[in-house]
């Protein structure tokens, strides 16, 4: 199977399940909420369905990565899903925005709440729902290379903290101290907002076409052990959603034959896409030992009739 449908259809197949299992998880405080009329649980809950329906635009971005490139996004679709990553990280903000106001709201304004163990157990089972459905995308993620869905991870970790901050406002209540309530909530928006800090970073690079550094040091290994490169001269590398292009400049024996040339570019290639995880494609540029390097491809300035001086 080619790579980059398998590692669509991975993508695919943990939306899918992340998306079963918090809706399972929400409509179990549904049931809670209905019973304990509490306001913390039922902002919860709502927050809960609200990542679940995250997974409708990261998987819409996989489903469209997977159309063929056309004269019109001649490479693919693959920044639909950079784009799904950035909504992400604006839901995972608004997520610190929701828990900073149910925090204010239950300082200023205390909800009496009942049946507290049905709330206590429906925290519970809130965040063991978000962290299993958190390590799961963030496990696929990190194997397909998918900023998007780490971030998406990351998101289902935060809604599973603002799950914990509801068993501690309970607990708090609990022993006679209702003030515990909305201070938890203040430290769980301050490690949301921690969370749309590292998230938002990832995903912003991506954005602007940032890699690794690690990544590029590495392409640079790999093509210096082919043995007839002379030199290496530029390497460029971006990721598409959750597949990487490279192009790279090569400097080979200026006596070689267009032929030669492009036998060593070949092999190039071969060795970088079986050494290179999530590579799809790779630009081989080959210039003879001596003229290597874009500065020798650029022309000095000149002019045209009457035209401004200009270089290219």
């Amino acid at each position: 199977m080619d790579p980059e449908l398998l590692s669509t259809s991975k993508g695919l197949y943990a939306v899918k399940w992340s998306f079963a299992g918090l809706i399972a998880t929400a409509l179990f405080q549904v049931s809670i909420v209905w019973v304990s009329g509490s306001v913390a649980l039922l902002a919860d809950t709502l927050h809960n369905f609200g990542d679940a329906a995250t997974a409708v635009p990261l998987g819409l971005a996989f489903f469209l990565s997977r159309k063929k490139p056309n004269k019109r996004f001649t490479y693919g679709y693959g920044r639909v899903e950079d784009l799904a990553g950035l909504i992400i990280v604006f839901l995972i903000f608004l997520s610190a925005v929701v828990a900073a106001y149910e925090s204010i709201s239950r300082f200023f304004f205390p909800q009496p709440v009942e049946f507290l163990g049905g709330v206590m157990a429906a925290s519970i089972v809130g965040f063991l729902g978000n962290e299993l459905v958190a390590k799961f995308r963030i496990k696929i993620g990190k194997e397909i290379g998918s900023a998007a869905l780490v971030a998406d991870g990351y998101h289902a970790r935060a809604d599973g903290f603002t799950s914990l901050a509801v068993l501690l406002g309970a607990l708090g209540i609990w022993l006679g101290y209702p003030v515990a309530d909305p201070l938890a909530g203040f430290l769980i928006t301050i490690a949301i907002l921690k969370i749309v800090w590292d998230a938002g970073k990832s995903v912003f690079s991506r954005m602007l076409d940032g890699v690794e550094p690690d990544i590029v040091d590495e392409i640079y290994l790999i093509v210096k052990k082919v043995e007839e490169v002379r030199d290496v001269t530029e390497v460029r590398v971006r990721w598409l959603g959750h597949r990487l292009y490279a192009e790279v400049n090569i400097a080979v024996d200026p006596v070689l034959s267009v032929e030669e040339g492009h036998a060593i570019a070949v092999e190039v290639r071969h060795r970088m896409m079986h050494s290179l995880d999530y590579l799809s494609n790779v630009v081989v540029h080959v210039d003879p030992l001596g003229s290597a390097g874009e500065s020798f491809h650029r022309l000095s300035e000149h002019e045209h009739d009457n035209l401004p001086s200009h270089s290219h």
